[in-house]
């Protein structure tokens, strides 16, 4: 059936045009006709493709708000996400994880790439059904609406050399052939479209070197998408500088892991033949501003890899924050406190990276979000110039597959979506902890 929709102004691939009717059969775009007559849904505001989270982590959300006491790193935060991972079930998973996917379309998002690593129960063994983990993701997708990428990751080592210890051992399997094999299984919820199985390498630290090889082969032999944390800690690189010789780039490049179809994450810490690695693979590269400043990882290469040839696309991460608008805005502002110079991303190119490359175009996913343009944030705006000053909270109208998962910024299907992720996360924390 064709459901019919007049933008007020739609960004289309030659950028922002007025009175632009779209025709949806399904999930698919099947008409894009500007300066129609008004007829159908009236989207009022600007409409842009639908906004792609490429990394996330939904159990994270947990610790937003929750500060540490006194200074700390990247590794002290670690250990406080350890004890949330500790203390999820599938039923407490699946619930946190519905309101946290509920926030993204609230914001925008109608795809999440979830980075699946939490895997058994707390005590390291499998679960009666070994992917009831991943089975929670895949039920909060549905439910709050979005598409889901859920990438099945590997994770083996607690560290070079080392054997998964503590809360590890719910993210280990017993070694790269148990992991294919529930990763294989997993696949059967793949339908192609609203939720399709990955896979993924956690870091060159949790998976031998020995094992790469074979994670590349699971995800080429069905043409996967495999993701990959990629130098986000200095410490990384100098732990497989000293264990192997070479950066992780140039081990994951000799394992065979890099490729079009594979998105290395963070990416921060790169040299320049690693870089070049990259672009000659035609990897693509996930930055996650809000999270690397939020853990003080440093200020990614953008610049550089994108004048490398290497395309870009942007993560929610930790969920500090959820807004796509700010990653894309801070991927621009992160280039301009390093190098003092303004302008270095388009607003056509943040978009692009902030969708992944989707267009409202025939032929392509019918996944639309339609912002205000009159609020006190983006009023006065070029239209050009909305994703520099939009928010999250500017998102009127989402559009997800065809079919509608927030409408005059209200979900529709999930309700009272700010309450259940206090409610869930009242229940998982000791909030006696931490005012």
């Amino acid at each position: 059936m064709t459901t019919r929709f007049w933008c007020e102004q739609a960004w289309l691939p030659e950028g922002p045009t007025d009175a632009v009717g779209i025709e949806v059969d399904g999930d698919v775009i099947t008409a894009v006709a500007p300066g129609a007559a008004r007829r159908g849904t009236v989207l009022p505001g600007l409409t842009l493709p639908g906004a792609v989270n490429r990394h996330s982590h939904a159990f994270h959300r947990a610790l937003r708000g929750r500060p540490a006491e006194g200074s700390g790193s990247f590794w002290t935060w670690r250990e406080a996400m350890y004890r949330v991972a500790a203390a999820l079930d599938p039923d407490s998973y699946r619930r946190l994880a519905t309101a946290v996917y509920a926030e993204m379309a609230l914001a925008g998002f109608t795809t999440v790439t979830e980075f699946h690593y939490l895997h058994h129960d707390p005590a390291g063994r499998p679960y009666a059904e070994p992917n009831a983990m991943g089975q929670a993701l895949v039920e909060a997708a549905r439910c709050a609406g979005l598409r889901l990428l859920l990438l099945d990751t590997c994770y083996l080592a607690g560290g070079f050399g080392a054997h998964p210890d503590g809360v590890q051992r719910r993210f280990a399997d017993t070694d790269v052939d148990a992991w294919g094999t529930r990763a294989q299984a997993l696949t059967a919820l793949d339908d192609g479209t609203r939720t399709r199985v990955g896979a993924a390498v956690h870091s060159v630290r949790a998976v031998p070197a020995t094992a790469l090889p074979t994670v590349a082969a699971w995800a080429a032999r069905d043409a996967r998408a495999l993701h990959l944390h990629l130098s986000e800690q200095p410490a990384e690189n100098d732990a497989c500088l000293a264990a192997h010789g070479i950066t992780p780039a140039a081990l994951l490049d000799g394992a065979g892991c890099l490729g079009p179809r594979t998105t290395v994450v963070h990416a921060t810490h790169l040299t320049a033949a690693d870089i070049a690695t990259l672009a000659r693979a035609g990897t693509h590269a996930c930055l996650c501003p809000t999270t690397e400043r939020d853990l003080g990882d440093g200020i990614g290469p953008a610049g550089e890899l994108a004048a490398a040839g290497v395309p870009l696309c942007l993560g929610s991460d930790g969920q500090t924050v959820i807004d796509p608008f700010e990653e894309m805005r801070a991927l621009e502002m992160h280039e301009r406190l390093r190098d003092r110079v303004r302008g270095r991303f388009t607003p056509r190119e943040l978009l692009a990276a902030g969708t992944d490359g989707a267009a409202l175009a025939v032929g392509g996913p019918a996944d639309l979000v339609t912002v205000d343009t009159g609020s006190v944030r983006t009023a006065g705006a070029r239209p050009v110039g909305v994703p520099l000053a939009a928010s999250a909270a500017d998102v009127r109208h989402v559009l997800v597959a065809g079919r509608t998962v927030v409408r005059d910024g209200a979900h529709q299907h999930v309700e009272r979506p700010a309450a259940r992720l206090a409610e869930e996360i009242t229940a998982l924390l000791d909030h006696r902890q931490a005012p």
